[in-house]
């Protein structure tokens, strides 16, 4: 049985813990067969979260025993943690065989030296501050996890989930995985270096009508030209003036803005549909089966069929 141990404060959010807590306990034939989860605060007292309720820990980190997994949550408490928190993970937090974070957990791991040199991530809108307080530490603002060793972070609330069901996986199989996603209602299927949220999300939305509208025109109809030339035509733009008012109003360039939409599209066929690859990648304005390939092994890491093999939930099989 390998043991757990979450770290608790004030202003902790309340999902950073209830939603991993929750995967592992729901692990393994019975629940609390697979991992020993225990709570622990500085000094052992109640904390309030940041939305109000009151968590009641099972001891003090002073007497906490060495866990397998040490997981740090995120919350409002981690702007302006106190130092003795900070110490104790600098101290303890190496003794751990594998290291979490939560959110802006990320924060209090990098505040004690426990990210410099490694790969991280933190919830989108703290990855500036994560790079800027913390030179030392390679922030990847857009994964929704991030693995470097033993040393996991992932982004905001939700993404917990995410990396708990990951690390059940690897502990204990596909199968243990998907039967606690199954019991939580959630898809087994976003790895960990899909993005945060969508390209319509993550990009600024334009603040004049004709580049608001040519963005809407690229997501409707990923499988156009979409074309540097043929947007700025639909803006009624030439294609210099264009780009460089698409870079200014959204933060990205046309034809990052095109292959994002384009990737993400095809996930979403991938992951929904029985669509084959060939007819996907004409959807969404690849031409061919080996352009599409070449786009996700890019920036997933996996060829399409893989990627529909992993993250397809299995009710669309």
């Amino acid at each position: 049985m390998r043991t757990v141990l979450v770290v608790l404060f004030d202003d902790v959010q309340s999902l950073d813990v209830s939603g991993p807590v929750e995967v592992f306990a729901g692990a393994g034939a019975r629940p609390g067969d697979a991992y020993r989860i225990s709570t622990a605060s500085l000094d052992g007292a109640p904390v309030r979260t940041s939305s109000g309720l009151t968590l009641v820990p099972d001891g003090a980190l002073a007497d906490a025993p060495v866990p397998h997994t040490l997981l740090v949550p995120g919350g409002r408490g981690t702007r302006t943690p106190p130092g003795a928190l900070v110490d104790w993970l600098r101290e303890h937090g190496p003794r751990a065989e594998r290291l979490v974070s939560v959110c802006t957990g990320a924060l209090l791991l990098a505040g004690a030296g426990l990210l410099d040199g490694r790969r991280a991530t933190t919830h989108w809108a703290f990855c500036d501050k994560l790079a800027r307080d913390h030179p030392a530490v390679e922030v990847e603002p857009d994964p929704v996890y991030v693995r470097d060793g033993h040393v996991a972070t992932s982004a905001g609330v939700t993404a917990g989930i995410d990396l708990a069901l990951a690390l059940v996986e690897e502990d204990l199989g596909r199968e243990a995985a998907l039967a606690v996603a199954r019991a939580l209602v959630v898809f087994l299927r976003r790895p960990g270096n899909q993005a945060q949220f969508s390209v319509q999300l993550a990009a600024q939305t334009a603040q004049r009508a004709p580049l608001r509208e040519v963005q809407q025109w690229i997501t409707e109809h990923p499988g156009e030209d979409l074309s540097v030339e043929a947007l700025a035509a639909r803006a009624r733009l030439s294609p210099r003036h264009f780009t460089r008012a698409f870079r200014c109003e959204t933060g990205v360039t046309p034809g990052r803005y095109v292959d994002r939409t384009r990737l993400e599209h095809a996930r979403r066929l991938l992951e929904d549909t029985a669509d084959g690859v060939e007819e996907i990648s004409r959807a969404c304005g690849y031409g061919t089966p080996e352009a599409m390939r070449r786009a996700f092994v890019k920036a997933l890491g996996s060829a399409p069929a893989e990627y529909r093999r992993r993250f397809r939930p299995a009710s669309t099989h």
